[in-house]
């Protein structure tokens, strides 16, 4: 091997190092936004859920809220996330806390999610992204932007009480229910 032919392999794969990195840097998940602390007021909102009805949160107030963010409508781990919620509804609701999902999908979407299996609670439709920025949940991959499955429980006042960053789907409803009967005691 030549020596020109040996520094010509050592910058192509030089180059090639650099374009991986930044392509690999470019499709890392990321989020700018940082979550709300517990023990800090929760950001507000206001928002459609898929009846077209205005949910805001100060609407809660009085009352635990249970605010959780997910991915995607009609997808595996979602639609666990939600039957279970719905599945566990009264039993929330008995512990005088409402239920919330939010994803970044339409207003249709979720209408069609929420009687598909019959969801007794708000979806919300953060079209602009900007509760799931200031939640701390938008993660973009490359092009592509969704919530990540996490979940807030705000209390009566409206403050952050509780943080799930990382969300089981298959068991997060009875997490949630186990939680809130605690700070009931």
């Amino acid at each position: 091997m030549t020596d020109g032919t040996a520094s010509s392999s050592m910058i192509t794969w030089l180059v090639a190092g650099i374009v991986l990195t930044v392509l690999l840097l470019w499709l890392w998940p990321r989020n700018a936004f940082a979550a709300p602390n517990v023990g800090a007021q929760a950001p507000t909102f206001s928002l459609l859920d898929q009846n077209g009805e205005t949910q805001a949160l100060e609407a809660y107030r009085g009352q635990w809220l249970v605010l959780y963010f997910y991915p995607k409508d009609d997808t595996p781990g979602c639609t666990t996330e939600a039957c279970n919620f719905r599945d566990d509804y009264y039993k929330i609701k008995a512990l005088n806390a409402a239920v919330i999902g939010v994803s970044l999908d339409d207003v249709a979407s979720h209408k069609a999610f929420a009687e598909k299996y019959h969801l007794p609670f708000p979806l919300l439709a953060d079209l602009d992204h900007k509760m799931a920025e200031t939640y701390g949940v938008l993660t973009r991959l490359g092009p592509l932007s969704f919530a990540s499955r996490q979940t807030f429980v705000i209390d009566p006042e409206g403050k952050v009480a509780r943080h799930y960053p990382r969300v089981v789907a298959g068991r997060h409803a009875a997490e949630i229910i186990s939680y809130l009967e605690q700070v009931k005691k």
